[in-house]
């Protein structure tokens, strides 16, 4: 099922409830995130939580009004009480979702992991944005581009800071369906996002969007021998590679480099 709910207007937040039975449902859950953060007001717990990430792949989608990494494999991956989530999905949201101390920034990026039971669990990581140079920059090569492909390559631990003190809460996720309980981690260090590297993000994500390419259902690479499959999509949007901002390009002889 595809809801559409936005930021604004009369599918904005104050009435995403409305919208379907299953954004009503999720609404009921007592805790919703995002919430205000204060060092003041919070307990000291013991909430050890253990990150095991890898280099990895991930393909780019933009959909549910914002863009997103995902890795195919999900092979990092958190421990928290002895339970294992896997790393399924990295946002962001500007400007962030969370309050620290009475205080919103620019940007907050959202780690996504979920249990084989289907429980999620989610890392969030505040930004401010900057031209200097830090590890995003382009010099620093935070990620690894596969031009015959598209996808990219990396550590999703580029988002996680060097110090690690965070706030634990259970609440829900912040966009339809809010349902819960999530298990919330969010750091309590803000970091430094590389202008430019968030603007090829947006780039890439408005230029898709403005063609018609937002909410997939899924995603189908075809390799050799199997471009034909593409000639039976009814009613097909086709984009080259070459058109689309900071995308990589097919380098084998024989493929179409298309997207469909």
């Amino acid at each position: 099922m595809d809801v559409e709910w936005s930021y604004t207007g009369n599918d904005g937040p104050e009435h995403w409830h409305t919208l379907c039975d299953w954004f009503a449902e999720g609404a009921k859950f007592a805790y919703q995130s995002p919430i205000a953060l204060e060092k003041e007001s919070a307990e000291t717990v013991n909430s050890q939580i253990t990150f095991h990430y890898k280099k990895e792949e991930f393909t780019e989608k933009e959909f549910k009004n914002t863009f997103h990494f995902v890795p195919p494999n999900t092979e990092s991956y958190v421990m928290f009480e002895n339970v294992a989530y896997h790393l399924t999905d990295i946002h962001f949201h500007m400007p962030s979702e969370h309050l620290l101390s009475g205080k919103q920034y620019p940007l907050e990026f959202h780690l996504v992991h979920m249990n084989d039971a289907g429980e999620n669990l989610v890392v969030g990581c505040l930004f401010t944005i900057t031209e200097e140079e830090n590890r995003f920059s382009e010099a620093n090569h935070p990620m690894d581009w596969e031009n015959g492909t598209h996808q990219q390559w990396f550590n999703p631990s580029i988002f996680l800071p060097e110090e690690r003190l965070h706030y634990h809460y259970v609440g829900s996720l912040t966009t339809p369906p809010t349902k819960g309980p999530v298990k919330w981690f969010v750091f309590d260090t803000i970091q430094k996002m590389d202008q430019a590297f968030l603007n090829k993000i947006k780039e890439t994500a408005a230029f898709l969007k403005d063609k018609g390419i937002q909410a997939p259902e899924f995603g189908l690479i075809l390799g050799s021998g199997l471009g034909e499959l593409a000639e039976e999509i009814e009613n097909p949007v086709v984009v080259d590679y070459a058109d689309i901002p900071n995308w990589g390009r097919s380098t084998v002889v024989g493929h179409a480099g298309k997207l469909v």
